[in-house]
């Protein structure tokens, strides 16, 4: 499994995208605010996400 670095979108949890803004030694801390429906999703602006549990979607340019 690779493990995202800072900058990479990811996915997780039934479609949910984000931009990676650190990483930690089991998961990662992402930015929501990627999204375009991200206000009428009512979700918090962050997450952790667990490194098992997402997939990179586009990697860091």
């Amino acid at each position: 499994m690779k493990i995202a670095e800072v900058g990479n979108l990811i996915e997780f949890k039934n479609g949910l995208q984000g931009i990676v803004e650190k990483v930690n030694e089991n998961s990662v801390i992402v930015d929501l605010t990627y999204m375009t429906n991200y206000r009428d999703l009512d979700l918090e602006q962050r997450t952790v996400v667990n490194h098992k549990n997402y997939t990179i979607i586009n990697p860091a340019m």
